[in-house]
């Protein structure tokens, strides 16, 4: 007997050899089979659909859970145009802080909307002794007033209390780690809304240290939910390349450097398991850090790497060597050469065309760089909205020649290149389909062209999130498609995206999302 059989649906299966299906049968969390191959059995439930449509549950390869859930519980100045709006918001936030001198963390920074960035004496008029941090929307940069700049170490580079990328870990690291109940709530909450949306598994980019890191002991919050069974959808974790350290190992292991008892790729089980190595390279657009070989329109900016060069190509490699799938953050057209060039190099020191190796973001990329993604076999973990949501500025800074290369979609499948569809939740919008809807049209959210060209069908974007997000992430067996065997995540719309005109595929109504097969408690009624 099954334990449900959805009927009368429009199952858009994302299995070539299957693509529609009207009934699907579900026993144990997997999917038993599609249409005849169930029709007539037996089932506990059976849920008529009416029609809605149904899609394997989407997978948001990149995002941030922990940043996501604990910004949501975070005083926000986001939206504020006025520097003393600003700092009203602050001094609310101080003056619910306990004894002076403690830490006080702010959200939803952006000098953008402001026109220059806060200043550190800005910010000492209403800190009242507490260290004061207010962090970029962009997770790149901060500012911090002048009682944290006098707790930094010497040479920490900074613009009157601005700090970016290294110097802005730099300051987080003064900030005492949070507790991993702190961090399994709000992973818990972060969660819940993506299940809202559709995302029935994501990887987190990042945990333990780079410039994101929460605690040095991260990986036991999502431990700890796994156990209590607070765990709302599948996890894979990304260590942060500053986790692993120096090993001696016998020659022929060939390990340089490794994660605590030599974990890498692949451990875990089907709820939480560890994911890709994740490497900066560079900054962000937002930032303007994102290292590019040409300025930033107007100025003689051309952003910044993480590090020195050569280090990054060192880590590079020698991930590549311990084992990891790689994920390495490039942004600008500058970085994802550096990253181009490193995962080259490990690849030619010891071959793994298995590897899957990720480019995250690939914010910029000119068209000479495509043929060499194909030729590695690396991945494009792309943001579409970050696009919709800054599509106008982004195109701005990068200017007419480049803005077309920005978050390419056609220009990667068009050279063979697996197109991966992420959020980078919270940076901006997570919703699957508000992005899907972006890479059909190309348009930012004021209606802006953005690289019209690089638009893609329905099908392609709806791939990106499913299939090819199932395989940047070794899920393929088991995930990203609605067939016999794997298992029963899947998620019921109001419409069926290919139908609707494209400028309605992001209101789309998400009706229910299953987990293991079992509906969420994010559901609406069915």
């Amino acid at each position: 007997m099954l334990c449900t059989r959805l009927t009368n649906a429009n199952i858009l299966t994302m299995d070539p050899d299957h693509p529609v299906a009207h009934d699907l049968g579900i026993w144990r969390g997997r999917i038993v089979g599609l249409d005849d191959a169930v029709t007539s059995l037996p089932a506990r439930e059976v849920v008529d659909l009416q029609g809605a449509t149904v899609l394997p549950g989407f997978i948001d390869s990149h995002v941030h859970l922990a940043w996501t859930g604990l910004k949501a519980a975070t005083p926000s100045v986001a939206g504020r145009g006025r520097i003393e709006d600003v700092l009203a918001v602050v001094a609310e936030a101080v003056s619910r802080a306990p004894e002076p001198g403690t830490w006080v963390d702010i959200a939803g920074y952006d000098q953008r909307a402001l026109g220059r960035h806060l200043t550190a004496a800005e910010l000492d008029r209403v800190a009242a002794g507490h260290q004061v941090f207010l962090m970029h929307e962009s997770g790149h940069a901060c500012v911090v007033n002048t009682a944290v700049l006098d707790r930094l170490p010497a040479g920490v580079p900074h613009q009157d209390g601005f700090l970016a990328e290294g110097a802005m870990s730099a300051a987080r690291a003064l900030r005492p780690p949070y507790s991993q109940r702190e961090l399994a709530d709000a992973i818990e909450r972060a969660g819940r809304t993506c299940l809202a949306e559709g995302v029935t598994a994501c990887a987190e980019a990042g945990i333990g240290g780079g410039l994101l890191g929460h605690s040095p002991v991260e990986l036991g919050a999502y431990q700890l939910l796994r156990e209590q069974g607070r765990l709302p959808l599948r996890v894979q974790l990304m260590a942060a390349a500053d986790t692993l350290r120096p090993v001696t190992t016998p020659t022929e292991d060939g390990i340089p450097r490794a994660l605590g008892l030599g974990m890498r790729t692949g451990f875990g089980d089907d709820w939480l398991s560890l994911g890709a190595l994740k490497i900066y390279t560079d900054g962000g657009m937002m930032a303007r850090t994102a290292a590019l070989t040409r300025p930033y329109e107007g100025t003689e900016h051309l952003g910044q790497l993480q590090d020195d060069p050569q280090r990054l190509l060192d880590t590079i490699v020698d991930g590549h060597l311990a084992g990891w799938q790689l994920a390495v953050h490039a942004i600008g057209d500058r970085a994802a050469d550096l990253a181009l060039e490193g995962i080259e190099r490990a690849q030619r020191l010891r071959p793994r065309p298995e590897a899957r190796h990720r480019v995250e973001h690939a914010g910029l990329i000119r068209p000479d760089q495509l043929p060499r993604f194909a030729r590695l076999g690396v991945s494009a973990v792309v943001q579409p909205n970050f696009l919709h949501s800054f599509g106008d500025d982004y195109s701005a800074i990068m200017g007419e020649e480049r803005a077309p290369w920005m978050y390419r979609g056609k220009g990667f499948l068009d050279h063979g290149v697996t197109l991966v569809g992420s959020s980078d939740r919270p940076v901006t919008d997570g919703s699957p389909l508000t992005a899907v809807q972006f890479m059909v049209e190309r348009a930012s959210a004021s209606g802006r062209p953005v690289g019209p060209d690089e638009a893609v069908t329905v099908d392609q974007a709806l791939h990106a999130y499913t299939v090819a997000g199932a395989y940047a992430c070794h899920w393929d067996d088991s995930a990203g498609s609605l067939t016999a065997g794997k298992r029963a995540d899947l998620v019921v719309l109001g419409d069926d995206p290919r139908r609707v005109a494209p400028s309605a595929i992001a209101a789309i109504q998400v009706v229910a999302t299953f987990v293991d097969g079992t509906r969420t408690p994010e559901s609406k009624a069915l």
